[in-house]
């Protein structure tokens, strides 16, 4: 059967370009993509009366899957590590990189599914993933494949490192590559991997890791190379350009020391502004650099947690978001924020903007409805697509519920069940489809055994630490 009716919904999230929201709603699935959103009662009778998949949306909020734009999925096995519990973010890498040198293949491939899940099931259906270090055998194919067999729609950023210590850069020279070498594994992949049709479930980013981690003449080429891909851009599925900017102090004294510029002046300079491009953090941005960012239409990943775990600084979002910039929510790596709830990043976000923005002694805030639109929407334009993001006809069948009865809603989805979704402790979605294909069923993956996958995570885990 092609067509799937999500019925009876109680609250219906559309996320369309009036911000709909319907009550006693029902929605139809065609293949991939939605074809009717409405009231149940203005239902068409082609589809009340047609041999369909039913899904219940009895007691449920319904709403777009969410869209995480920067992650570390190999982080999963260190989080909490002792030795970087307690370090800001120069320190913190330090005492990690030896530890992420040891990484294996099946660490990648393990990683990458155990993240994905926490991510599935707490509201993500699309998520992006930097991953940097490529220790013998470790390769971005392992991520796809992942992917693929958990139904995620995936963005892999081909992320690398260049210069070491010896070179004046932070990691230790053994976790490095050569460029050249860098640059023709990124064209490997995207003639491999990058789809550029509408609904893709996966696509390539070529992303160095840092300012602190990669020579300028690989920044560069590796601008050249994404854009390179000319047919791509045209069919508005560009490959993106994505990497760390601004994030602590520290980075903005090793960039006026070495380059003679502020993080973002530096990019400037290598071209990694404009609208293929967005960035992980902006913590440290100046009244001017944010009206550089809106007029340049460069995208920014936020990251509260990770900015508050390594005491990094409050980005400034209000005023991003006010300037016009293209803003979305990340969780960041899960040895930076030690998780990868994504509903728990949408509430951070939030108060953390509240705390952010206070002018003349009164919070300049943000709303629950404000902090999901920029999970859904402000994903989707970060990672340059048109498909995803929305509950609309045309749009991808990505498609979230949470149950209203859940005890950490109670009383709060009474009120006013968007608001309770974010302000209330966050929860796990009842049930996802990604593609029209359920992923989640009764708040357990459909496509993954998780207590066999985390039993084989903690043991790779206290391998890789060892």
């Amino acid at each position: 059967m092609a067509l799937t009716l999500i019925e009876s919904i109680h609250h219906l999230v559309t996320m369309d370009e009036h911000r709909r929201e319907i009550a006693d709603a029902a929605l139809v699935i065609d293949g991939p993509q939605i074809v009717w959103v409405g009231a149940q009662s203005d239902l068409p009778a082609q589809y009340r009366n047609a041999d369909v998949q039913r899904i219940s949306g009895q007691d449920r909020l319904v709403m777009p899957g969410m869209i995480n734009t920067h992650h570390h999925f190999y982080q999963t096995l260190t989080r909490a590590l002792p030795s970087a519990q307690d370090a800001e973010l120069f320190d913190w890498l330090v005492a990690l990189y030896p530890v992420w040198g040891r990484l294996t293949p099946e660490m990648v491939h393990t990683s990458t599914q155990t993240a994905l899940a926490e991510m599935m099931l707490s509201g993500c259906t699309t998520s992006s993933d930097h991953h940097y270090l490529w220790p013998e055998g470790c390769q971005l194919d392992q991520q796809f494949a992942a992917a693929t067999e958990l139904g995620m729609r995936f963005h892999g950023l081909r992320g690398s490192m260049s210069v070491g210590q010896s070179a004046g850069g932070l990691p230790p020279d053994h976790v490095v590559e050569n460029e050249d070498a860098i640059l023709r594994d990124s064209q490997r992949l995207i003639d491999t991997f990058h789809d550029p049709e509408r609904f893709a479930m996966q696509r390539v980013v070529v992303a160095p890791c840092s300012p602190f981690s990669v020579s300028a003449d690989l920044m560069r080429q590796s601008a050249a190379l994404a854009r390179s891909y000319v047919e791509f851009a045209k069919a508005g599925a560009a490959v993106h350009l994505h990497t760390h900017l601004a994030e602590t102090l520290d980075e903005e004294r090793y960039c006026i020391e070495r380059f003679g510029a502020r993080p973002v002046a530096y990019a400037e300079q290598l071209g990694w502004l404009g609208p293929d491009v967005w960035h992980a953090h902006c913590v440290h941005l100046s009244p001017a650099e944010v009206a550089l960012f809106a007029q340049t239409k460069t995208g920014v990943a936020h990251c509260p947690s990770s900015n508050m775990r390594l005491a990094s600084g409050i980005a400034p979002i209000r005023a991003l978001r006010d300037a016009g910039a293209r803003v979305s929510i990340a969780v960041d790596g899960s040895a930076s924020n030690d998780g990868s709830h994504y509903l728990a990043e949408v509430r951070q976000a939030m108060l953390l903007a509240r705390v952010g923005s206070r002018e003349g002694g009164r919070a300049n805030t943000m709303g629950a409805r404000e902090a999901l639109e920029i999970a859904t929407l402000g994903g989707a334009s970060v990672l340059g697509r048109n498909d995803i993001g929305a509950l609309v006809p045309g749009m991808a069948a990505d498609v979230i519920a949470f149950d209203l009865n859940h005890p950490f809603l109670a009383g709060g989805a009474i009120h006013d069940p968007v608001a309770a979704l974010v302000f209330c402790q966050p929860v796990q979605v009842d049930w996802a489809l990604i593609q029209g294909q359920q992923t989640v069923r009764n708040g357990v993956p459909v496509n993954i055994d998780y207590a066999q996958l985390c039993a084989k995570h903690n043991r790779l885990a206290r391998q890789l630490a060892s």
